[in-house]
């Protein structure tokens, strides 16, 4: 496994003191042309800025799947996932059968990632089921965004062998649309992301929308998920807003995490979010509401402690 490790002052305005020796934590985020990366980042930069005592990495990962087993097995002290991930990860659902991971608990919902079906101007596809036949990605394997598109696929009555699925990372799918090697490909990310961004600057890039009848049966399936619009000019050259689905993502930690860890890394998501922002506008969804909203899974003891210190309403699923 890559990891980065990101250059950070060795002095710091400290939260509150929490050791004196210095520990690491180990952030598990996604690949490099996605939201978690730099994201997840951020989140490094903050701890290391403004907590005492802590050296905080951001790790290069498969995403979602993946960083649930890292956190499970102690590999990694955090980590960020899909929120459909961690529900299934914490119940033992779906590709989580038969191994429930019961110490996974939530810090807190983040943003909401939006799955974008991106295809090259004249490609002629406007539905799901124009894409039969074609070579289109679905994400990484084990990745959150393999995951969407499955529940999306099999919701809408198809699946992955009504197309010829490659199983591409970000960039590798923004490359094979570039190169012509795929048709259309999936994200499902914080919009807006880099690979898309750096595609849309070399060729005519077209973002597909979902008809309602497509949305509203992966909306019956899948309650995690909710409608989402994709904003005007959010790519180049697009005119136009795109209907889509969104799904949230959880900064998840094990139940051993410290309390006071898990307390003080969430007061820094919601009281240091504009740094956060100047890192990637995702962040402009990182707010109280939206998490207590959005979280689908119990919250960590030190987390919950500060969401009740803010008067926030946390729900009863929410608690242990």
């Amino acid at each position: 496994m890559q990891v980065i490790r990101y250059a950070l002052a060795a002095t710091a305005i400290a939260v509150a003191p929490l050791a004196a020796a210095e520990q690491q934590l180990s952030i598990a985020t996604g690949g490099t042309g996605g939201t978690y990366y730099p994201y997840g980042g951020g989140l490094a930069e903050l701890i290391n800025k403004h907590l005492d005592g802590y050296d905080a990495v951001a790790e290069v990962t498969g995403a979602s799947v993946e960083n649930m087993g890292l956190v499970w097995r102690g590999d990694s002290d955090a980590a960020l996932a899909l929120a459909d991930t961690v529900y299934q990860a914490y119940h033992g659902t779906d590709d989580f059968e038969g191994r429930q991971l019961d110490n996974i608990r939530a810090l807190a919902s983040i943003y909401p990632n939006a799955l974008q079906l991106v295809t090259l101007e004249g490609a002629d596809i406007e539905s799901l089921r124009d894409l039969e036949g074609m070579r289109v990605s679905v994400g990484a394997p084990g990745s959150g965004t393999e995951l969407n598109v499955r529940a999306l696929f099999e919701s809408n009555g198809m699946t992955f062998e009504d197309i010829d699925a490659q199983r591409l990372n970000f960039n590798e799918t923004a490359d094979a649309l570039r190169d012509g090697d795929i048709l259309a490909g999936f994200w499902s990310v914080g919009p807006p992301t880099s690979s898309i961004l750096n595609l849309a600057t070399t060729r005519n890039v077209t973002l597909v929308n979902l008809n309602e009848e497509e949305i509203n049966n992966v909306l019956e399936e899948e309650p995690v998920f909710a409608a989402y619009e994709l904003r005007a000019g959010l790519y180049e050259g697009m005119d136009e807003a795109v209907q889509t689905i969104g799904i949230p993502n959880v900064l998840v930690a094990s139940s051993e995490m410290d309390d006071e860890v898990a307390y003080q890394i969430t007061k820094l998501l919601f009281e240091r979010t504009s740094e956060l922002i100047d890192i990637h506008p995702a962040a402009n969804d990182t707010t109280v509401e939206f998490s207590v909203n959005s979280t689908p899974i119990p919250f960590h003891a030190g987390a919950l402690r500060y969401y009740e210190e803010v008067g926030a309403e946390v729900s009863d699923k929410q608690r242990e």
